[in-house]
Formats: structure tokens, sequence, C-alpha cells
């Protein structure tokens, strides 16, 4: 199985107040009288109590366009999926070297050459790395991003690899757009970055070191219980497994969440209903995945939850009808950093690391995104 060797979150120096960016939004947009009253109420329900940005907030109505903001885009991508990495692979005791395989995955901006092309001479990664740049999976992509490079270790079990995620929601704010959906992506979206360093089952922990095979091999469906998981990172927090991945992709639901990509750059799509997506589809998905492992729903010890907004959070939680606090690190994630897009599980997953679940039980990590889709991971702390 995958062992995560390491999780590390970055995020820009620029933070603020949630009523500090209430005001901000208010002024870049123009809003007064009854729109003024909607956006105060989107924003005190939203949930989240400061953010980070990417530019201080004076610097947004600078911005004259998409090319301006993704030069923006790029230069602060590099400069936070560096800091993320680096921090992730002094976590996991490995070297730049160490790394087979680089993905990054963002829904926020584009660069070509990528943002993993331009940190492979700025970290010192081999020019031998294979790079998988990732767009257009928005909010589920952390989740997704885990899955995949899961696949990629069991075909590459003595292998390395680095998941990153950098997503700067505020560059896409579009000042001219007063619907509701803009609104309540400006109440709720953050900047940050998080990278997850993984392992093959055949490589152990440590630079240029390689164990053999024990246990379950590569592509093996191995059983969640019956021990502690042995990977610990460097400052000694336990490294959960990845014990098998499922992807779900809804009918008919291609309106619910994307861009309407414009010459401003990306106009969110944010359906109200949401909420109905999630409760209609997510507990099947979720009981018949955990029952293929001889799992319920009450044998989860932590779960790992996407910080989607208090209203999809309510549904997921109602919907499975989880114990009490079962998604507190989720809503505290929301509160101090809002909603990161695929940086956000992966924060969640940093942080519950951080809480030792109990070894050789079972945890469940959820995304979800444009699709309209999710994405489950089954974990072994």
């Amino acid at each position: 199985m995958t062992r995560i060797a390491a999780v590390r979150g970055a995020l820009p120096p620029n933070r603020y107040s949630q009523a500090e960016i209430t005001d901000a939004v208010a002024r870049m947009c123009g809003l007064e009288g009854t729109g003024r009253r909607l956006l105060d109420r989107l924003h005190a329900s939203a949930r989240v109590r400061s953010r980070h940005l990417a530019l201080p907030l004076d610097g947004y109505a600078k911005l004259d366009g998409f090319g301006a903001a993704n030069d923006v885009f790029v230069e602060t991508a590099v400069d936070l999926g560096a800091e993320a990495v680096g921090a992730a692979l002094d976590a996991a005791g490995l070297e730049p070297r160490d790394v087979d395989m680089i993905m990054f995955t963002s829904v926020t901006g584009v660069a070509a050459p990528s943002v993993d092309a331009r940190l492979v001479g700025r970290l010192g990664l081999r020019p031998d790395v294979k790079r998988v740049p990732v767009f257009g999976l928005g909010c589920v992509a952390g989740a997704a991003g885990i899955s995949r490079v899961h696949d990629y270790l069991r075909g590459w079990p003595d292998h390395v690899a680095v998941l990153l995620s950098v997503e700067l929601c505020s560059l896409t704010l579009q000042r001219d757009d007063v619907s509701p959906a803009n609104m309540v992506a400006g109440a709720l979206f953050g900047d940050g970055a998080a990278a997850v360093v993984a392992c093959g089952d055949e490589r152990d922990g440590g630079s240029g070191a390689a164990a053999p095979a024990a246990g379950a091999g590569a592509g093996t469906s191995a059983a969640v219980g019956g021990g502690p998981a042995d990977g610990r990172a460097a400052d000694g927090g336990a490294g959960p497994r990845v014990v098998a991945t499922r992807s779900h992709l809804y009918p008919d639901s291609g309106h619910v969440m994307g861009w309407d990509v414009r010459d401003g750059g990306f106009k969110v799509l944010l359906d109200p209903g949401v909420p109905d997506v999630v409760r209609a589809y997510l507990p099947d998905d979720v009981h018949g995945f955990l029952a293929d492992h001889g799992l319920t729903v009450s044998d989860v010890t932590a779960w790992v939850c996407h910080p989607g907004g208090p209203k999809v959070l309510e549904a997921v939680s109602e919907s499975l009808d989880l114990p009490a606090g079962a998604l507190d690190v989720t809503w505290r994630s929301l509160a101090e950093v809002g909603n990161l897009s695929s940086s956000s599980v992966l924060h969640v997953l940093r942080d519950t690391i951080a809480l030792r679940p109990p070894p050789g039980t079972p945890g469940l990590l959820i995304a979800m995104g444009p699709g309209f889709c999710s994405e489950l991971v089954l974990l072994r702390w």
C-alpha cells in the first residue's frame, strides 16, 4: 500500500479577517444598498473568520484583466509550491533527488511551462523526474491526486511521488459579476498550497533507501485493521497508508460547478443545488465503498473531508449520519483559511495526522468537485 510520508501546507503572507475582505469586495464590485446587504449576509453565513490572499487587498483593483491576474498566479504558485514541497520532503526525510514523479494540480491559473516544470531547477529535482500537470478537477483534485499517485506507486512500488496543489482563488474574482454564485465564491474561497510526499510499498523512508516488499504487494487490496502504519514522518507523525480509492462521476450534473471562461478570466459556476446532489449520491457511494472492505461508517475513526462550505458540510454530516464532532477538523480549517479548493482537503489531512488517530484503524478522505463528482480514499492510520 502507498504510504503518505508527509503533508505540508503553505499560505500567502497576506492574511485578512472576513470583515476586511467583505468591505474590499463591496468596494471593488461597487455594491451598495440591497447588493451590499446580500454580500454582508453571504459573508457572515460562510463561517469563515479569516483568509490568506495572494495579493494585499489594495492590489486586486490594479489587475486589469486575465493576463495580469495569471501573471500573479504563476509567480505566486511557484513560490508557494517550492515552500510546500520543500517542507514536505524535509518532514519525510527525503531529498529532492529522491522524487521520481511530481503531480501538480490547480484550477485557478494556467502556465506553460507548467508550475511543476518551473520547480524542477528551483528545488533540485532530477531532470528525469516524471511530471503530471493536471487542470480542471477543481476542489476534488486533492483527493483525486492522492488516488492517482497511489495508482502510480502500485506500478512503481519502489518510487517516491509528490502531489502539489496550489490554488489562488482570489485571482479569479470577477468584479463585474454581481451574481449570487460570485458572491458566494467571494465569501468562501481563499488562497493556499499543499504538498503530499508518498512512498511505494517497497520504498523505505530516508534518502535513497529502498526496502523489500512486505505484506500486501502492489495492486493488492489489503485489510484496514491489524496493526499500526509503519511509516513515520521525520517529525514523529504517523503517515497513513492508502488502502483503496473510488471515483464517481454523477450523471447530468455538469452544470453544478465549474468555470465559464471569458475574456476577463474564470467566471464561477456554482449551483445552489450542490448540497442536494451530495445528499442524493454520497451516502450510497460511502456505504458501498466501506462495505466492499468490510467496514461501516461507525468503524471510521477519522473523517478527512473537503470544506466545501457550511451547507455542503451539513449535507455530508446529515446524509451519512456522522457522530457529533466527526468533521470538527474540517470546520476549523474552513474558519481559519476558507475553502482552498483542491488544497483544502490536504490541509485537513495534515491536521488530522497531527491528532494521531488510533493506529491500525480506518480513515476516509472525501472530496467533491466539477463534473459533478466525488473521490473517496480509504486510509489506514
